[in-house]
């Protein structure tokens, strides 16, 4: 059996990266994927992103309505079954749950679960209801049981040394999280816990550890969960490679650390509880008796061995894949359990996926009359173009009658006599003149209001910029003396583009007067297209100019840095700096970032 656990930064991506869901899930081959951080909200689940033939799959998403939360974490199980009705696999759960509190046990929409899920956490009454809610409303866990073990698939979460309200929830989750491992610990269960918990648990886990590294108080919480620290649980990785170093599962995306492999280990599978072995002895454990292999699948790194440097090939390439790498577990030894079926939270059963059941009664119910219909809540809109629509018809109807059909057959038609319209019809036909020439009138000006949005949004081209507008006065001397000016100081590849652009446009205005089409000009004090192109270039090689005289270079390499914007809140939020362009990596590989950093000016804090 394999069991792997993968944070995808986002399921959709990961699904457009290998075109399917099906492929996604078989490129990892294994019995039991545990996604995290899929960043879907409950109203986004569609088949495409939760079902695939041959896996159920159980997901959590966030509940919070906080500003950045939504849709910001979720998980997701996916079990490979052949069978999902009456199969003894173990990888099909017995049962399943949402979060990890029980608050959500009978989560709306996913029908009762009372009886599958486990009661309320004994030793969580000094939490409020509030507080258990808040913990799992951020869609962060899914509890399965396999039978032989539970298996907790848990997205941590993350905090910033300077964020007293996140830390204070990340303390909240895991200390709750604790408790309820606790319990199910003391009923003799086997206990997995995988995922990323957003915790490198010791300085051999960290590329850039510090001296007091081991001090931070959610590291100190991780090992003091370890069997080496007196805890029940196992670090299935570090049991199997106990001196391993830079095993990192998870690198920065903003500094391009994962070129020279400058992460951290925050991904991981812990086991606790007995063997499946009925006579133990000191020398038996699960990990020792069922762990055949334990491991990161470096394979799915987005940086491969080979590719260009970033300050070679531009500061701009975006890798394809996720910033985390998947970590699997093998076991052996595990045998079938009894018959059951797919538990209710699977996501065949999910309304939000396939809609809601109709009743028979719905059914079977009457539909109300179309004249009962009431014109609130919108349907007055509707009606006024139905009958707008209906106007239109008869009229151009009633115009076509009068220009093919007879006079004799018209008035018989109208029931008036030849040669004497009535009053009431005239009055008729004016008022439905009046009333055509307004619809036209609107019709008209929605087209004009969408050309004019279509128009608004088209992308603007460079050369728009240096068109003069009319009724401005044109001095051609200067622009002349300007374009010479700019010209001389123009490098030979540009005025190599030039040439090209001014053939281009000679080689077009032959062509032109070949086919008899003539040229006109609107105004003689508007600049040809000859010299726009000149003009353009030569704004294009000032621009070029600025930049490369305003950004400073490295002092390690000596060369150009990147620009940066403070966004954490803050006195320095909005303020510019520049850093090295070279990827994060350790200090002593002079490849990596010299940890060059310099402030734009003083003068723009604030500005931005």
């Amino acid at each position: 059996m394999k069991i792997v656990t993968y944070n995808v930064n986002g399921l959709r991506h990961r699904i457009s990266q290998y075109t399917s869901l099906r492929r996604l899930l078989d490129s990892l081959d294994a019995d039991v994927i545990c996604f995290q951080e899929t960043k879907l909200s409950r109203h986004e689940l569609r088949a495409d992103l939760v079902r695939a033939e041959g896996y159920e799959s159980f997901f959590s998403c966030t509940r919070t309505s906080d500003k950045g939360r939504s849709g910001y974490s979720g998980v997701a199980t996916f079990c490979r079954v052949k069978s999902a009705f009456s199969s003894d696999e173990v990888a099909l759960p017995v049962s399943a749950e949402e979060g990890f509190t029980g608050v959500l046990g009978n989560s709306p929409g996913f029908g009762s679960r009372k009886s599958e899920c486990p009661s309320i956490v004994e030793g969580l009454e000094d939490f409020s209801t509030i507080e258990l809610l808040k913990v799992d409303g951020e869609g962060r866990c899914i509890v399965t049981d396999h039978g032989h073990f539970v298996l907790f698939n848990v997205y941590g979460p993350r905090a910033g040394c300077d964020d007293a309200e996140r830390i204070q929830f990340k303390l909240s989750f895991f200390s709750i999280l604790q408790r309820r491992l606790e319990s199910l610990l003391r009923q003799g269960r086997r206990v997995f816990v995988v995922g990323d918990l957003n915790i490198a648990p010791a300085a051999i886990d960290r590329c850039d550890a510090g001296p007091n590294f081991d001090k931070n108080e959610f590291r100190t919480w991780f090992r003091s969960l370890l069997v080496r620290n007196g805890g029940p649980f196992s670090d299935a990785f570090r049991e199997k490679h106990p001196d391993r170093r830079e095993a990192y599962t998870c690198w920065s995306t903003s500094s391009g650390a994962e070129e020279f492999n400058f992460g951290s280990r925050i991904d991981h599978i812990l086991i606790a509880g007995p063997c499946l072995h009925e006579n133990q002895n000191e020398c038996h454990s699960f990990v020792n008796c069922h762990v055949e292999e334990c491991d990161i699948s470096e394979q799915f790194k987005r940086w491969k061995p080979g590719n260009t440097p970033r300050w070679k090939s531009g500061r701009n390439v975006k890798l394809e894949g996720s910033d985390h790498v998947p970590v699997y577990i093998c076991l052996t030894g595990i045998p079938n359990i009894p018959l059951h079926n797919t538990p209710s939270l699977s996501s065949r059963y999910c309304p939000e996926v396939y809609g809601f059941q109709k009743t028979l009664v719905s059914m079977l119910e009457r539909k109300q009359p179309a004249k009962d219909v009431s014109l609130s809540e919108g349907s007055s809109s509707m009606l006024e173009e139905r009958l707008a629509s209906k106007c239109c018809s008869q009229l151009m109807k009633r115009s076509l009658q009068s220009c093919s059909a007879p006079s004799s057959t018209l008035t018989k038609h109208e029931g008036l006599s030849s040669g004497n319209i009535s009053e009431g019809f005239r009055e008729k036909s004016s008022n439905d003149f009046n009333g055509t020439e307004e619809l036209s009138k609107s019709f008209s000006t929605v087209e004009s209001n969408k050309k004019t949005r279509k128009s608004q949004l088209s992308q603007l081209s460079l050369k728009s910029y240096f068109k003069k507008t009319v009724g401005v006065i044109d001095n051609s001397d200067s622009i002349c003396a300007d374009k010479k000016l700019n010209q001389a100081e123009m490098s030979s590849p540009l005025l190599e583009v030039n040439a090209t652009l001014d053939e281009g446009a000679q080689h077009d205005a032959e062509l032109q007067s070949e086919q008899g089409t003539s040229i006109q000009e609107d105004d003689s004090s508007q600049p040809s297209e000859k010299e726009t192109n000149g003009l353009a270039l030569v704004e294009w090689q000032r621009i070029q100019q600025f930049m490369q005289t305003s950004i400073p270079l490295c002092k390690g390499h000596k060369e150009p840095c990147v620009p940066r914007v403070v966004k954490k809140p803050g006195p320095n939020i909005g303020r510019r700096f520049y850093v090295c362009a070279r990827a994060e990596g350790p200090a002593s590989n002079s490849e990596a970032n010299c940890g060059f950093f310099k402030w734009a000016t003083s003068n723009s804090k604030g500005k931005r």
